[in-house]
């Protein structure tokens, strides 16, 4: 009789073991809290340079700028990963096709060098728009089949480039803000496509955990649309980005559509300065819509900003835009049994300058946004990564060698 009782727990965790191996895990094998994005590029060197080991190596670029003791500091700020941004667009450009091996290996070395400083790190491929001696860029990934398969064989490899590492400390996203399905019209092609890109991911990478999105630069709208019972995976962590209010954070950002390189000078929040005030500065923003802008655009234009300004005008209304991607993301959760846990804010922040541009946002309003936006993401449980180290988000650098304003990085370091 023990013999046979010993048997059947045998066969018991036996199966049990087999059941294991069938089901997906219960939670992502990575887990983090507080981050921040790493600099993508801060010289931009033409496609005709990617073939100079010298210009392109080691990669990304922020390599170049900064060391151990520099990811060190981020650490003590409070930080426990880090978001790095790496450009597909070399992998996927003929220029680069004697030093391919060698770029894999150097993401790799940036990976290990971060994780060394004590911090972990997501691998964010990060496709930009071509542009300038760019040959590929998002839209030619998303509007030409066969781009897209050389970008989906380039994530099979460098899932595999990262395989080997420890699951809890790395992490891979495969592809930051699709911009596709953006229409209204309905069409819905991202989520075959990002399962191509998960299971490309997934064959190789078969134990860290994946960061997947929605469509149309990753705003919260799209997750919810998102199925992702469709995905039988477990070890996924879900992102979403917010900027919101635009008219505020993305003020003179001249890539921004035709609307918001006009916004210069407004505060956070609009009722941080008496209403008089404010008034004074819209003035400045009309007059220089209808100096500059194309004269068919003008009063649309001027109807837009009166119609973002009262959307917003009070706290209370600041309040409700603020709020809206996140119980937008919160409701999906719940919906579909997905723990705050496995939810990440992956980009949020305030410009600071754009570049060539002489109107720098004041910093306690960039340090008051991104203390609001923290606390709403931490209110939900959800993790969060601001954007940026550098560039015209930074937090820490600025341009040229110049370093941001303090307020921001105190306003996190105030955190712990």
């Amino acid at each position: 009789m023990a013999l046979l009782t010993a048997m059947i727990k045998t066969l018991m965790a036996a199966l049990l073991a087999l059941g294991a191996l069938a089901l997906p895990g219960q939670a992502a094998s990575f887990s983090m809290k507080r981050g921040l994005n790493l600099d993508q590029w801060t010289t931009w060197p033409g496609e005709d340079k990617w073939g100079d080991r010298q210009a392109i190596l080691p990669y990304p670029e922020w390599r170049k700028f900064l060391d151990e003791s520099d990811l060190k500091a981020l650490k003590s700020a409070g930080f426990d990963f880090l978001r790095m941004p790496v450009d597909p667009s070399p992998f996927l450009s003929g220029e680069t096709l004697a030093l391919r091996d060698d770029l894999y290996a150097s993401v790799l070395d940036s990976v290990r060098m971060i994780n060394g400083a004590g911090l972990k790190v997501i691998v964010d491929m990060h496709l930009v728009p071509a542009g300038g001696s760019r040959k590929i860029g998002m839209g030619q990934v998303m509007e030409d089949p066969r781009t897209f398969e050389a970008y989906v064989d380039m994530v099979r490899k460098m899932a595999r480039t990262l395989a080997a590492e420890d699951p809890t400390k790395v992490a891979f996203e495969p592809m930051n803000e699709p911009i596709v399905d953006c229409d209204s019209d309905g069409t819905s092609l991202w989520p075959e496509r990002q399962q191509k890109l998960f299971a490309a991911a997934r064959a190789s990478a078969t134990k860290l955990t994946l960061i997947l999105t929605g469509a149309c630069y990753s705003n919260a709208a799209s997750l919810a649309r998102i199925d992702p019972k469709a995905i039988p995976d477990d070890n996924i962590i879900w992102t979403f980005h917010s900027y919101d209010p635009f008219l505020l954070t993305h003020q003179g950002a001249t890539w921004a559509g035709d609307f918001i390189p006009y916004v210069t000078g407004l505060p956070y929040p609009l009722t941080a300065v008496p209403r008089a005030e404010l008034d004074v500065t819209l003035d400045t923003i009309r007059a220089r819509i209808k100096a500059e802008a194309p004269w068919a655009r003008q009063n649309g234009l001027l109807a837009y900003l009166d119609e973002q300004v009262a959307s917003m005008d009070t706290d209370e209304k600041l309040l409700a835009v603020m709020d809206a991607p996140f119980k937008t993301v919160e409701a999906w959760a719940k919906a579909n049994g997905i723990k705050p846990e496995n939810i990440t804010l992956g980009e949020f922040g305030m410009i600071r300058q754009e570049y060539g541009n002489a109107y720098v946002m004041p910093g306690q309003y960039r340090a008051a946004y991104v203390r609001d936006m923290i606390a709403r993401a931490e209110a939900h449980g959800f993790s969060w990564s601001v954007w940026s180290h550098g560039g015209a988000f930074g937090i820490v650098d600025a341009f040229d060698g110049d370093k941001a304003e303090p307020n921001v990085m105190d306003a996190i370091k105030s955190l712990h």
